[in-house]
């Protein structure tokens, strides 16, 4: 009777090695295939940020959706051995998903929005159209249009113009300004002129100011560029003014000096309840 033979380093009951004759092919060692968890937390997570703000909640639903995706995948993977990264995968699925939720919210929010403004806009138009084109009935009196909002043809600097509702808003003469070394909007070369806006609230009402845009235009009238820098240039109306209260900003142009003598300021304090007033006058 024969004995076994063993080679160096292997018992007479270890199993002979892989690829000696009789023996089964080893299955190759596989990879962990993590790619798309690692995708599906990073888009998650990107597509969450953008989701959040009003101005990119569009780009964040759509992150959202890809972070879904590959995060349903990525964790389909784990559970059947081919990934490691199991709870990656179902993290960035949850923050996808969060990413969508939050989008959905903000689009609410914007059509509601649009929707309110336009109703607003409905009802001023077909409110003038009932003031002007409805007819007097037999016999009886004419009645007077209701009265509009007009504001001068121009006003000069420091002038201050009156809403029938009681709002007044009054423009200061211009002054030289020098935006910092920060300033956004001004060219070298040009010249930067200031203006001081006084808004008074003498309604029986609170004067919401946020939307009181102030635009400017130089003496060819051309667009005078606002003037945004570290040591508040222009600020923006913000908040509401109670009655009697008022607010006042500034407000800072950058003319071009072949236009830079007369400067044209043109304002409301807000966006559909007042005309806009027209205030204009030379620079210097």
């Amino acid at each position: 009777m024969t004995m076994p033979t063993n080679t160096p380093g292997q018992s007479s009951w270890s199993p002979p090695p892989a690829g000696m004759p009789g023996m089964p092919p080893q299955p190759p060692f596989q990879q962990p295939r993590n790619g798309l968890g690692v995708t599906a937390l990073v888009l998650g997570i990107v597509g969450l940020l953008f989701a959040i703000f009003p101005f990119s909640f569009w780009l964040g639903g759509i992150l959202g959706v890809l972070a879904l995706i590959f995060g349903i995948i990525g964790h389909s993977r784990g559970r059947k051995g081919e990934a490691t990264n199991t709870g990656m995968a179902l993290t960035g699925l949850i923050l996808g998903a969060l990413s969508i939720v939050v989008s959905i919210v903000w689009l609410i929010v914007v059509v509601t929005a649009v929707k309110d403004i336009a109703e607003d806009i409905d009802k001023e138009i077909e409110k003038q159209e009932k003031a002007t084109a409805a007819p007097a009935e037999p016999g009886a009196a004419p009645t007077e249009a209701e009265p509009t909002e007009t504001a001068p043809a121009a006003l000069k600097f420091g002038q201050t113009f009156a809403y029938e509702d009681g709002i007044k808003v009054t423009v200061s003469k211009p002054r030289a300004y020098e935006p910092d070394q920060f300033a956004a909007g001004h060219a070298k070369g040009n010249s930067a002129f200031q203006v001081t806006v006084t808004i008074v609230n003498g309604s029986k009402k609170t004067l919401d100011v946020s939307g009181a845009l102030v635009d400017a235009s130089d003496a060819e009238g051309s667009r005078a560029e606002p003037v945004f820098d570290g040591s508040n240039a222009t600020e923006m109306f913000q908040g509401n003014v109670l009655p009697g209260k008022q607010a006042k900003a500034d407000f800072t142009f950058s003319v071009t000096p072949k236009a830079d003598g007369e400067l044209q300021v043109e304002l409301s304090p807000t966006i559909l309840d007042h005309e806009e007033a027209i205030w204009t006058g030379p620079t210097k």
